[in-house]
């Protein structure tokens, strides 16, 4: 996973519930936003922000979003923002707050998730997929 996402937008899709979940995730969940499965939502690439969805790796999927692709999803979805909009969130000029302040909610994929218990890396859906975000969040939509 690396470490820079200065001046990014990450895309951070909920995968598992609230079942047999910590206390200390739970919250990290809700103060993400994140309050049920299959909802998104966009957050700049703060340390503060990156430090928590890492502690909540397990339950969630996250990469850098595309401004276009986000775009669209935000316009379907009724939400008025350009993709100059989301690179000036990512930038630190605008806050996300100003553009949607809910978190976006989304159908199960086509073709189902990987597999909501193992990692991106294991062929799972769970963790960082850097910009594979993008395709799981399309087929989403």
């Amino acid at each position: 996973m690396p470490t820079d996402f200065e001046n990014k937008l990450l895309a951070v899709v909920r995968v598992r519930g609230r079942i047999g979940v910590r206390k200390d995730i739970t919250e990290t969940l809700d103060r993400l936003n994140l309050t049920r499965v299959n909802s998104m939502v966009l957050v700049p690439g703060t340390k503060s922000n990156v430090g928590m969805v890492v502690k909540c790796n397990d339950f969630v999927t996250y990469g850098e979003a595309d401004n276009a692709v986000m775009g669209k999803i935000l316009e379907k979805k009724g939400i008025k923002a350009s993709a100059e909009d989301l690179e000036s969130v990512a930038k630190g000029k605008k806050k996300i707050a100003e553009i949607t302040a809910m978190p976006i909610r989304l159908h199960p994929p086509k073709r189902g998730y990987e597999g909501i218990k193992l990692s991106y890396k294991k062929k799972g859906a769970l963790g960082y997929r850097g910009s594979a975000i993008n395709k799981l969040v399309s087929r989403m939509a």
